[in-house]
């Protein structure tokens, strides 16, 4: 599994000029968010900056701005992007967004004008995505309501407070994000560490990453309206205990040499029974995969490492095996379940299939009740095709 993880503002003089601008923020209140002119001092050409406690930084949606190092929104601080921002982002791994524990971010794009995070060679691996640390439970630390330490950016993430706010992302577009270091550093398009449930995502849009497109390290964030497309690794991953919904979801790899699997889900690989329990809701989604194998071999939707999940109204097209239950407490949980249900399977290979946790055990047929079929499945909203919900803002 995978962890790690502005700008001119509108005061471009830093003078004693104060300008006002409102946000909206993840309780639907309108909040006046006036830029700190006293210490922030922000380069369009060159848009690197740690934010601290007092700074809120709002960008300008005028002014194209070129991202060259790290933007970390430290505790107490805030960083408001309006709709209409255009960000192209440069230096690889070095440059990303990462929103500590405190740390508050508002992207705010709307349907007609989305705020879209690019780079200027439109290569893979430009930029290293956006990272944002909460306070929300996750099971990596062997203590209730423990913490841990994400392996790109060093910051603390997880801790007992299901509510948490860390801000609000809609429509939005990341592209060419994410890179590889190992097994186990990784960075994807946006990755949500320990992150709580009055956090507000809604219309993201990752595509072309060189990792996952979307990964949750626990905590009980909500999300809906969720575009992963040719990324180059996982298209939604999850692990730690993640307990939150995920509606509206639209996957898919587009080459035979692009992409892994549609979802991997895990609990925890060191302990799969560890607590809280990954155990997320997803509701009306597509997983599209390109031809039958993937990158490994084996084209397939994973749930492994102890997770459970609850899946309703999916759409499962071109997969070797459109479902895999691996390690025998996720099949304890999940096979003969009736967990996954309205299902639709086009063009796979097999439909379910169980795996236990026994060095060499070979695929078997789920149970009878693993899944209910439902050949009107509609999953993200077309079938296979792009989603009426996407049109325009997620730059399909």
């Amino acid at each position: 599994m995978k962890k790690f993880f502005s700008s001119a503002i509108i005061i471009c003089t830093l003078s004693l000029t104060t300008v006002t601008v409102f946000n909206s923020c993840s309780s639907d209140d309108d909040t006046e968010v006036v830029p700190n002119p006293s210490n922030v001092n922000i380069d369009p050409n060159n848009f690197k900056v740690a934010l601290n406690s007092g700074d809120k930084l709002v960008l300008d949606a005028t002014k194209t701005y070129t991202m060259t190092g790290a933007v970390i929104v430290n505790n107490g601080a805030e960083l408001t992007i309006p709709a209409g921002t255009k960000i192209n982002c440069v230096g690889g791994t070095s440059t990303y967004v990462a929103v500590a524990q405190g740390g508050k971010i508002f992207i705010n794009g709307t349907a007609s004008s989305p705020v879209v995070f690019s780079s200027t060679t439109a290569k893979k691996a430009d930029w290293g995505g956006i990272v944002i640390c909460g306070k929300a439970p996750i099971n990596a630390s062997a203590a209730a309501g423990g913490s841990a330490t994400s392996e790109v950016a060093n910051l603390t993430y997880g801790g007992a407070i299901a509510d948490d706010d860390s801000g609000v992302i809609t429509y939005t577009q990341i592209r060419y994000a994410g890179a590889r270091f190992n097994d186990s550093k990784e960075y994807n398009g946006l990755s949500l560490f320990g992150v709580g449930n009055k956090t507000k995502i809604d219309g993201v849009s990752v595509i072309d990453g060189a990792d996952d497109g979307i990964e949750f390290f626990g905590g009980t964030v909500n999300v809906s309206n969720i575009v992963s497309v040719n990324n180059d690794d996982d298209a939604v991953d999850w692990t730690e205990g993640w307990n939150g919904t995920a509606t509206n979801i639209f996957t898919k790899r587009t080459s035979a040499t692009v992409g892994n699997r549609g979802i991997e889900a895990d609990n925890n690989s060191k302990n799969r029974s560890a607590t809280p329990l990954s155990n997320p809701t997803i509701k009306n989604a597509t997983f599209i995969g390109y031809t039958t194998s993937d990158t490994e071999g084996v084209g397939t939707n994973i749930f492994r490492e102890g997770t459970s999940a609850t899946l309703d109204n999916i759409v499962f097209s071109g997969w070797a095996n459109a479902i895999t239950i691996q390690h025998d407490e996720s099949v304890a949980l999940l096979n003969g379940k009736n967990k996954f249900t309205n299902i639709k399977f086009d063009n796979v290979t097999a439909k379910a299939v169980t795996i236990a946790s026994a060095s060499g055990s070979t695929a078997q047929p789920a149970a009878a009740g693993t899944y209910t079929e439902n050949a009107n499945a509609t999953g993200a909203g077309n079938g296979t095709s792009n989603p009426t919900w996407a049109n325009g803002w997620a730059g399909l």
